[in-house]
């Protein structure tokens, strides 16, 4: 019967594996640059932080608009409507993290970042206003007279039927609904299963439904200027803002100096009428002249997103209060009165001042058709959204039911040059650690001295594409506490290549032959190198999770390199030992091997038993086939 055989460390296996790792990041981090070499050096940048580049810091004390301290719940859409706006300007990288009860902070690294801040120190409030005038980006704009004129019908602009919801936060994208968006009662039995109007005007109506349902609804001057909507309900001011305004496709914050509005209280007031920018659906981003708010976001008590029962469609269902009922219930009434059969009819004047905008923060984030008159406050919202887009249109509506006044306590800025200094002195800090560890390497292991330092490299690579990865994909910056962690985790790769190194120089004074001490010098390593990097991981989990501000970023570096050192171990320094240990050099106990049994007191010197081994298997040249000189005594 043959012995079983035995299944050998297969080295070639793991290194292949740490080089399908390593390739896999490469190709995360080049992405859609493959194929684009010229634009693979802005693909590898690591984002810094502000203590590393440049910024602002502010703290902010947030209480109810009565005064009162915030509930938690409040905070934590305080900071919901914080970070759209931050992240509607462009700035990667600003964090917005709650301190006690009642404290925001809020980094902002990078140029600009001042006005940012004055941005996000502002209270955002949601409002619920009718479209009076909207004209999209792009089209032919002359001055829109402040009197309404008889104009030829064939002068209607070719708006997109009328403004499409949108369900991208306003100050981050510009990705819109497909089709228009409609507010319909909650129990209205044709709630998903309503037309939308096309831009010729071909939606059938009933004989009564034409564009004459109401005085406003005729045909103005609008249409020869690229607006839609009636300028005669716009108050002059305002219109001259609205001529004035120039709204560019994903501009969220600059459209506001254009018209004065250099603080929230011009379009953050609910009695007047105010102009706005914003997303206006199938691909379009316009301007809007909008009415006083009959409706606020403090009266928004629920808002969901979930699939309709009748069509399988994403949807938001909304809920109002008493007061916000009845104020909503009046507006639908007249909008849908006066302007829906006209605007089914084609009349897209009509179709316009049948819109609704949500406006947060001043910025239109959807303006729905209005398809009933909505009574009892709950209504729902459709528009062949996406999840992703219902559920954006569900966290706008709930960020503004519960503003809060912000109040800032302390700005604290930093100025590039200060944060280049503290980037070179962390990198310096690195460089000198992890030259000792490499001298010390060599001075006590010699040749394993060559595999310490490649598993420095391999570590120090992978943690570098692991940096760029997550900046690319998850807006991580680096800051100096961070850098702090990657030193330290320089000692925590040079602690596991010492325990097994150890361990190996163990089974060697043993008296046990090189390979075989490799296998089993590992198995006694192994269980201690995982207990370590446990009780570290846990360490870095368990202060990330209490810790605040900077702190966070060193706990997040320090957990994010012990798994890499993990990874390097198991599938670099062990298969490179196991590989080295079959050459001559470390195989026979070279002196500058770092495996001399000789130097290390071994019981049983089987490198100079092994030189004896050979010497004696090696035959003399000059008795080479002398019988007699082999055996002198004969046979």
């Amino acid at each position: 019967m043959a012995a079983p055989s035995k299944t050998g460390p297969h080295p070639g296996r793991a290194l292949v594996l740490l080089l399908v790792l390593i390739v896999a990041m490469l190709l995360g981090i080049l992405g859609p640059k493959l194929f684009a070499p010229s634009q693979w050096e802005h693909r590898f940048k690591v984002g810094l932080g502000l203590d590393l580049s440049s910024g602002t810091q502010v703290t902010l004390r947030a209480q109810t608009l009565t005064g009162k301290a915030p509930s938690t719940d409040e905070m934590n859409a305080a900071v919901g409507v914080i970070e759209s706006r931050v992240n509607g300007t462009g700035n990667s990288g600003a964090q917005v993290q709650p301190q006690g009860p009642n404290l925001l902070v809020v980094t902002v690294p990078g140029k600009g970042s001042q006005q940012t801040i004055e941005l996000v120190s502002s209270t955002a409030l949601l409002m619920f206003r009718q479209v009076l005038l909207y004209e999209p980006y792009g089209a032919t704009s002359t001055p829109v007279p402040g009197a309404s004129a008889s104009a030829s019908p064939s002068a209607t602009p070719s708006v997109s039927g009328s403004p499409s919801a949108t369900a991208t936060p306003s100050a981050s994208s510009t990705s819109t609904a497909k089709t228009s968006a409609k507010i319909l009662p909650a129990a209205s039995p044709s709630a998903s299963a309503s037309g939308t109007a096309s831009p010729s005007g071909s939606a059938t109506a009933s004989p009564s439904a034409s564009a004459s349902a109401s005085p406003s609804a005729s045909p103005s001057s609008a249409a020869t200027s690229g607006a839609a909507g009636d300028p005669s309900l716009v108050h002059k001011d305002v219109l001259a803002k609205f001529n004035k305004l120039v709204c560019k496709p994903g501009d969220t914050q600059a459209w506001k100096a254009q018209v004065g509005y250099v603080t929230t209280t011009p379009y953050n007031d609910p009695d007047v009428q105010v102009v706005a920018c914003g997303s206006a659906g199938q691909g379009q981003w316009g301007k809007f002249a909008l009415d006083v708010a009959k409706v606020r976001g403090t009266e928004v008590t629920a808002a969901s997103a979930g699939l309709s029962t009748t069509s399988n469609q994403w949807q938001v269902n909304l809920t109002l209060n008493g007061q916000g009922a009845a104020a909503f219930s009046t507006l639908t009434s007249r909008l849908y009165n006066n302007y829906y059969a006209a605007g089914q009819s084609g009349d897209q004047n009509s179709a316009v001042l049948n819109q609704v905008a949500i406006a947060l923060d001043g910025n239109v984030v959807s303006s729905p058709q209005i398809q009933g008159a909505i009574a009892g406050g709950n209504a729902q919202i459709t528009g062949s959204f996406t999840q992703a887009e219902a559920t954006q249109l569900q966290n706008e509506l709930k960020f503004g039911s519960v503003p809060l006044d912000l109040k800032t306590l302390f700005v604290t800025s930093v100025s590039a040059q200060v944060g280049r200094n503290q980037l070179d002195a962390g990198l310096i800090a690195a460089a000198i650690g992890l030259l000792l560890v490499v001298v010390y390497s060599f001075f006590y292991y010699r040749g394993l001295g060559l595999v310490s330092v490649c598993s420095l490299l391999i570590a120090g690579t992978i943690t570098y594409l692991a940096v760029v990865l997550l900046s690319l994909y998850q807006n991580f910056t680096l800051e100096l506490a961070g850098i702090a962690g990657l030193i330290v985790a320089i000692g925590i790769t040079a602690d596991s290549f010492v325990i097994y190194f150890e361990r190996l120089r163990d089974e060697v004074r043993e008296g046990k032959q090189l390979r075989p001490a490799v296998e089993s010098g590992w198995k006694r390593a192994r269980r201690t190198i995982l207990v370590s990097d446990t009780v570290s991981f846990l360490a870095a989990l368990l202060l990330y999770y209490f810790a605040i501000g900077e702190v966070k970023g060193f706990a997040y570096t320090l957990g994010l390199t012990t798994l890499i050192d993990i990874v390097v171990v198991f599938l670099f320094t062990k298969p490179m030992v196991t590989l080295l240990a079959r050459t001559r050099f470390f195989g026979n106990g070279h002196p500058m091997s770092g495996l001399d049994p000789a130097r290390l007191g071994a019981k049983t010197p089987w490198r100079s038993s092994v030189r004896r081994d050979q010497a004696r298997r090696r035959p003399d040249p000059a008795t080479r086939g002398t019988a007699s000189s082999r055996n002198p005594g004969g046979s």
